[in-house]
């Protein structure tokens, strides 16, 4: 999978869960750009990501990750494994 297939998919799950298909990621994407992205929403976010790649995040992986970008490296270091 690439960078480009992560986005894809990444990009369903937001919107699934923001329930807002305008939503665009890019690299810089932070929680301050999606109304509604709170600390409850975040963790709704990873378990989806989680379950949608069959990956486990670290729980460092996820306190470091301070944008999409770094969600979606973080998310291709597993992918494969």
């Amino acid at each position: 999978m690439d960078r480009a297939q992560a986005y894809e998919k990444v990009t369903e799950i937001f919107r699934d869960i923001f329930e807002d298909d305008e939503i665009v990621l890019s690299d810089e994407t932070t929680a301050k750009d999606i109304e509604g992205w709170d600390s409850l929403t975040h963790l709704s976010l990873i378990n989806e990501i989680e379950m949608a790649f069959d990956i486990r995040f670290k729980l460092a992986e996820v306190q470091k990750s301070k944008n999409v970008g770094e969600l979606i490296t973080a998310l291709l270091s597993h992918v494969g494994e």
